[in-house]
């Protein structure tokens, strides 16, 4: 069992925390971060977890091997190289970095000390978007031509914090709530991108806004992709992928329809999974121990640095109006 410690004790770190205490078999919370300790107490002990206000406690503590971000975005890439120095496994929530340098400079860290890094994209785990890959991957849909998705939610109405709004946390309208789950899966089908063009549609700014963007994608082996996001807007998921041969399309978190040459369609409602569970599973199964053989994590220091180059050019597009060219 890996003992963690969990950095950000907010909504969403408490969802991690609620996934994984009592339920895993692989990782155990013993401490959790806030800012808010008041707030939270009950939480953590109802959750089984010490509660400190000190990040610094947590890379001090010998017990504890792995650490998990749930904290804002800026903060990120540095708290990954703090861990990382402490001698610490990383687990980060998505994005991994706001910009490419950062990003590489985190990877680079936790490379050089021999330690694992994941990053929080559950998506990936999701039965649909699994079932998609293993059709890709088999060669069903012949010559892979091209990609289109969306991902919009509620949670700018539900789950509002004022940093989620800030431009510097938060940039590109709903880009790092749900497209950055569609620029990762896009990554790992088709690769690198080689240049984007991007616009943020805004009917309204400040709490709870209101706002699309659409990203228009030429990845360096010559596919092109597009996709869209729109904050505000009843939940939506769907990942399109066309060959010349059939389509496979997924659906929310289970459902798969793949259309083959000649009008037959096959339609899939697979198993539902908890997302949470499973993404950190993989992540503490991925850390090497004595007598265990690890298993890779199946996002790769690759996508991860690619899919934040990819992120940083959208967001560089927005801001000027043209396209631009991905960082590799």
């Amino acid at each position: 069992m890996i003992k963690a410690g969990l950095i950000g004790f907010g909504w969403w770190g408490q969802n991690i925390a609620r996934a994984i205490q009592g339920k895993s078999q692989h990782l155990q919370f013993s401490l959790a971060v806030s800012k808010e300790t008041e707030c939270t107490a009950l939480v953590a002990e109802a959750l089984g977890m010490r509660l400190t206000s000190q990040f610094e406690e947590v890379l001090a503590d010998p017990s504890i091997q792995a650490v998990v971000l749930a904290t804002p975005h800026s903060l990120h890439a540095d708290q990954i190289v703090a861990a990382a120095k402490a001698g610490k496994h990383v687990f980060c929530e998505k994005p991994l970095a706001l910009t490419h340098a950062d990003a590489k400079r985190a990877i680079n860290e936790c490379q050089s000390h021999g330690l694992v890094l994941a990053v929080g994209q559950n998506k990936r785990f999701w039965p649909s978007m699994v079932k998609l890959r293993e059709l890709v991957t088999s060669g069903v849909l012949g010559h892979l031509m091209h990609i289109e998705g969306h991902y919009s939610n509620e949670h700018s109405s539900k789950f509002f914090s004022d940093w989620r709004d800030s431009p510097h946390e938060s940039p590109a309208g709903g880009l790092t709530g749900t497209g950055i789950h569609l620029v990762d899966a896009f990554v790992g089908l088709a690769g690198p991108a080689a240049s984007v063009l991007a616009r943020v549609h805004s009917v309204r700014s400040g709490s709870d806004p209101r706002d699309a963007t659409s990203v228009l994608i030429e990845f360096k082996n010559g596919i092109h992709a597009y996709f869209a996001m729109v904050r505000a807007t009843p939940i939506y998921w769907r990942v399109h992928v066309f060959g010349d041969k059939a389509s496979v399309e997924a659906l929310g978190e289970s459902e798969v329809v793949i259309r083959h040459q000649g009008g037959r369609i096959e339609k899939h409602i697979l198993p539902p999974v908890d997302s949470l569970l499973d993404e950190l599973d993989a992540f503490a199964r991925a850390i090497p121990r004595p007598g265990y053989i690890p298993i890779p994590y199946p996002i790769t220091a690759h996508e991860m640095s690619h899919g934040i180059g990819l992120f940083e050019a959208i967001v560089q597009s927005i801001n000027s109006q043209q396209p631009v060219g991905v960082s590799s």
